[in-house]
């Protein structure tokens, strides 16, 4: 059974991860893991994934470790170059370990397909007509993929909207509800739409003018929760107390109900002020889009809908929600649209996203996306624990330091200790760096 609390997981070498990872019973084998080190893909196979190729591209791949999913022992790989996140996330997920996990669930794999119906003379007529030929088009849709239905996918549902005030004048738009199972669904939705158009057309007496998939995939929903207990919230931050006599350096303690009252409060800035909801979305977003990238999804139709779907009400607001339960404990919840897939696209074309599914031992794109939603819950947490507390600066540049150091010219050795002097004497900068660089030499 699989383990993700491996300790001391963040000061073995590259090749030391590695093995951890190979032993792992989900985990990828050797060869597999080598499109880790590579990068995953030739310049050869570039070329046939999109246009005017000339190279690739990489991002520094880590692994979020202690996350519980349903009960479930979870090894998350995150693609992203921002510092703290991965650290973040494994950190909170180990602090929800406490309280039983994360616990995630997911609807049918529904997603949306849009037609725009112009130029038809009465508006409310065709939409009834449409209605009247509901399951001769449902039953079109559904013939056009036999490989889907075979797998229980497939069209199930009709919907007719009428838009009577936009610049162009009134118009229909038919939604075609479709169940992609596996799959992230675009290539499928978009040729059911193609295909009824016609018919559409010969129904209404008008013209079918966009066909396209909708990223506002409302309908296909992932939610995740958890519970920390209040005691686990208590921490000590080393060396915040600098004013001290004697130029002393002291501690500042926090007690698991101060972070859980500054984690309630960060979100309720969030809940009603869209400037604050932005930062707080993209937060979530960092640990989200992450493990989509690794798995080859789509990370800008997440993103897309993820912004679409807060702003559902009329007002940008949180995706996430704070609060305590009856004995004061910090529960978190997140809901956000997920069409990600683990069947077609770049996912089954890259070895790295393969490695990724495989590593997390996900069998079904429902089992991915409560994943993917549990880690955007802890690094949301992460955040606003930071914010609400030490400050976000604190963890996030010990770790930008290295950056900066690198951008020195520092290498080996040399990195950490450049990185160190400018995190003591908190003036983390370039110019900084390269003198300290300087000095050492």
């Amino acid at each position: 059974m699989t383990t993700s609390r491996i300790s001391g997981f963040y000061n073995m070498t590259l090749d030391e991860r590695r093995a951890k990872l190979a032993d792992a019973p989900a985990s990828s084998t050797p060869p597999e893991l080598a499109a880790w080190t590579s990068g995953g893909l030739s310049a050869e196979a570039a070329d046939h994934m999109i246009e005017n190729v000339i190279g690739l591209h990489s991002l520094p791949l880590g692994i979020a470790l202690n996350f519980m999913v349903n009960g479930r022992d979870v090894l998350v790989p995150m693609a992203i170059e921002e510092p703290s996140v991965v650290a973040g996330a494994s950190f909170m997920a180990k602090l929800v370990r406490a309280g039983g996990g994360f616990h995630a669930t997911t609807t049918d794999p529904l997603m949306i397909g849009q037609m725009q119906v112009i130029n038809v003379t009465n508006l409310d007529e065709a939409k009834l007509k449409l209605y009247e030929h509901k399951a001769e088009l449902l039953a079109e849709a559904d013939s056009i993929d036999p490989i889907l239905k075979k797998f229980g996918g497939g069209a199930r549902d009709l919907e007719v909207r009428i838009f009577d005030n936009s610049p162009i004048g009134g118009f229909l738009v038919v939604h075609l509800i479709y169940d992609v199972r596996d799959a992230m669904g675009a290539n499928a939705v978009n040729t059911a739409c193609e295909r009824l158009a016609p018919r559409i057309e010969a129904i209404t007496g008008g013209k079918v003018h966009l066909r396209i998939l909708s990223n506002l995939a409302d309908r296909r929903i992932a939610r995740a929760r958890c519970t920390i207990p209040v005691k686990s919230l208590a921490f000590e931050s080393v060396g915040q107390v600098s004013n001290l006599p004697n130029g002393q350096i002291g501690n500042l303690s926090y007690s698991g109900e101060e972070v859980r009252d500054g984690i309630i409060a960060a979100y309720a800035f969030a809940a009603v002020d869209p400037y604050r909801a932005a930062t707080h979305n993209k937060g979530i977003m960092n640990g989200v889009d992450s493990v989509v990238i690794a798995t080859g999804n789509d990370w800008r139709a997440i993103e897309a809908g993820a912004h679409a779907y807060a702003a559902r009400t009329g007002r940008y607001a949180s995706l996430s929600t704070w609060g305590k339960d009856a004995d004061g404990n910090l529960v978190g919840t997140l809901e956000m649209p997920m069409a990600v897939g683990i069947v077609g696209g770049a996912t089954k074309v890259h070895p790295a996203a393969q490695a990724a599914v495989k590593l997390m031992g996900v069998k079904t794109a429902n089992e991915l996306a409560e994943i993917i939603v549990s880690v955007g819950l802890a690094q949301n947490m992460a955040a606003l624990r930071a914010l609400a507390t030490e400050g976000i600066q604190r963890g996030h540049m010990s770790l930008h330091a290295r950056q900066v150091a690198i951008a020195a010219g520092a290498t080996g050795e040399l990195v950490e200790k450049v990185a160190s002097q400018m995190v003591a004497e908190k003036v983390v900068r370039i110019d900084r760096a390269e003198e300290i660089l300087k000095g050492i030499k």
